[in-house]
């Protein structure tokens, strides 16, 4: 298999893909393409305003009572109108599940800490701190310790 991307702002974009059956890949890509508008950011909400954050500024989104939150670089908080797992789909590779109802930017994590009880916190760059579920950590660790 074959892969090329050619990059070129004065084209419009297209993307083409010659196979020899349909599968559940090019079903998946079929989905991921049409879905995808070309955001890179998201609308986000509090009492007072509405702001557009780009994904680089999100360290940490995460469910709570039911609704969606996001936390920014600065570690403000705002309510998004989307459930986690629709969110998800639509983030960048260097988001990471850190556990049942959270995902982080990796690149907005600081360091991981352990508590006196044994958990494992996400320590983010502004200061905020997540838990990290043990099945989430052991991933975690794969990934980035790999031998």
């Amino acid at each position: 298999m074959k892969f090329s991307l050619i990059i070129d702002e004065t084209k419009e974009e297209e993307i083409t893909a010659t196979v020899h059956r349909r599968s559940f890949l090019t079903e998946k890509i079929e989905i991921l393409v049409m879905q995808y508008s070309g955001a890179d950011r998201i609308p986000v909400f509090t009492e007072d305003e509405i702001k557009i954050l780009p994904f680089p500024e999100i360290e940490c989104i995460f469910s709570e009572n039911g609704k969606t939150f996001v936390t920014d670089s600065s570690g403000k908080k705002y309510r998004i109108k989307m459930r986690l797992s629709e969110i998800e789909e639509a983030l960048p590779s260097y988001f990471i599940r850190i556990n049942k109802s959270a995902v982080a930017n990796e690149k907005r994590i600081d360091r991981f800490s352990s508590t006196i009880i044994g958990s494992v916190d996400a320590v983010f760059k502004s200061g905020n701190k997540e838990y990290v579920s043990r099945r989430c950590f052991a991933e975690i660790k794969r990934r980035y310790f790999k031998k």
